[in-house]
């Protein structure tokens, strides 16, 4: 038997309600994906917040006022936030985010950071000293060859370790494949990180089974994947959470009990 952890996207940057109406966007609408989720032993929220036109935020007051509404209705469920440019924000937006939330973790793109190495260096540094758990967005080998210099030349602590993998492409609708992801593995074995993977596509399933199997821990949700191929789609984010929860069970891998989890208690914003 495999243990894995699970990370829900339920939005993303990009999507709306018209790629599907049970996509959440609204504060009341994200904490309740939460819930939803989490009962079924999801541990941890990667949390996107979007404007009042439903465009993608980093509004600290945002951030703030969904992670309250995942705190009310999810407890003990932990809260990863985004600092995704999604073309955008730039980098000193980013730091602003990072500077005024200090969040208990957050998702940050190592090639969206190069754009300017300088505040790049302040943006680790910062998230070093609040301790915020850094999640270092993956997307080719460029990033991790920029990660791999960071690491030597200390712009990135050595104590970050944790990565998510991205296979596939929203933007360019490139879809991803499990066969894709031993190519990515070869290229991070160097660097000992602690990894999770994320699909685009209509194998994201698939493409998740087989990092249980490698190794690596799994984000699913309605950022990536609405469902499944020739199929219809997943009536909700909780919907696609049970259906690939049982493909795992029925693969003989097994969700961490949340019990079992480490504490993530959202930290105090006030």
């Amino acid at each position: 038997m495999v243990e894995f952890t699970m990370m829900v996207a339920p939005n993303g940057a990009r999507r709306g309600k018209a790629d599907h109406p049970a996509l959440p966007v609204t504060t009341v609408e994200i904490a309740e994906t939460a819930r939803a989720c989490h009962v079924l032993g999801v541990q941890t929220l990667h949390l996107h917040v979007r404007d009042g036109k439903g465009v993608h935020s980093l509004d600290a007051g945002r951030y703030r006022a969904a992670i309250a509404a995942v705190a009310e209705t999810a407890p003990t469920m932990g809260v990863q936030i985004t600092t995704e440019s999604a073309g955008l924000f730039d980098v000193p937006a980013q730091l602003a985010c990072l500077e005024t939330l200090r969040p208990a973790a957050a998702s940050v793109s190592v090639r969206e950071m190069a754009r300017d190495a300088g505040l790049a260096a302040r943006a680790y540094a910062l998230c070093a000293e609040a301790g915020t758990e850094v999640q270092h967005i993956l997307y080719s080998p460029a990033c991790v060859a920029q990660l791999k210099a960071w690491y030597k030349d200390g712009t990135v602590p050595l104590q970050m370790r944790d990565a998510i993998l991205v296979l596939g492409q929203y933007a360019t609708r490139q879809p991803a494949r499990p066969a894709m992801l031993p190519a990515f593995l070869k290229e991070i074995a160097p660097l000992q990180l602690r990894w999770t993977l994320c699909a685009f596509g209509p194998e994201e399933h698939a493409c998740l089974l087989a990092a249980i199997t490698a190794g690596g821990q799994v984000r699913i949700g309605f950022e990536n994947s609405l469902g499944a191929q020739d199929a219809a789609p997943w009536a909700d984010n909780a919907a696609s959470v049970a259906a690939f929860l049982n493909l795992a069970e029925a693969q003989g891998h097994r969700l961490v009990p949340l019990a079992a989890t480490p504490d993530t208690t959202l930290r105090d914003f006030s």
